[in-house]
């Protein structure tokens, strides 16, 4: 299983431009299954029924496995397809797009259009930004009063937040660790209290932190 991906940094997105005259609005959302992705499909098609086109395509699964695309009435192969790939090759996972676009009156041709879908797809990831998920142990540490501020102290250099400290008998501290760094980080912490501390894992958590590249809006697709 992959322990780090990257998504849209918003929960859900509008961009919008016009080309040739044509307007093209994109929506982003993040999703977790078809359903939901279909669902916001289903939306925004409701929402401008009246458009000329509704292209939309998602990408889902641990591994990207569920890709789907439509071209909504464009022709075959210059919208759905290029958006999809503009998805992979910037690779977004977890993610529902659709383009919708009112037609101004002056055709694209076939390799304009890629262009434009395309083009408008990554200008609008650019616009809206992106995070990286990033697979989390939590890391439940038992110590005794006299430890606390040491190991505060220490999480505080290795840069390990805190996301909880609970005061009873014993203080209980909670910290998201890194998988890669789960193994090291307990090992240091045992060393440090001379084994007198008690290390739990509880649940693996999703952490988000921000993600910055340049976006491409290069596809295969070629007419």
């Amino acid at each position: 299983m992959d322990t780090t991906y990257i998504t849209i940094e918003k929960s859900s997105f509008v961009y919008e431009q016009i080309i040739k005259k044509s307007r093209f609005i994109v929506q982003m959302q993040r999703v977790q299954n078809e359903t939901e992705a279909q669902d916001f499909i289903k939306q925004i098609q409701k929402n401008h029924n009246k458009a000329n086109h509704n292209v939309w395509t998602y990408v889902l699964g641990p591994h990207s496995e569920i890709q789907r695309a439509s071209d909504d009435g464009e022709p075959s192969g210059t919208a759905g397809t290029p958006m999809l790939e503009v998805l992979n090759n910037n690779q977004l996972r977890d993610v529902v797009v659709v383009q919708t676009r009112y037609f101004g009156g002056i055709k694209l041709g076939a390799g304009g259009l890629i262009r434009a879908y395309a083009g408008t797809l990554a200008d609008a990831i650019m616009a809206g930004g992106l995070v990286q998920k990033i697979l989390q142990q939590e890391l439940v540490i038992q110590i005794d009063y006299p430890q606390f501020e040491i190991i505060k102290y220490w999480l505080a250099e290795h840069a390990l937040d805190l996301s909880e400290t609970v005061f009873t008998e014993k203080v209980t501290m909670v910290v998201p660790v890194n998988l890669d760094a789960l193994n090291s980080v307990m090992e240091q912490l045992r060393d440090l209290t001379k084994g007198q501390a008690e290390l739990f894992k509880r649940d693996q958590i999703w952490h988000e932190v921000p993600f910055q590249r340049g976006i491409s809006g290069q596809t295969q697709t070629r007419y």
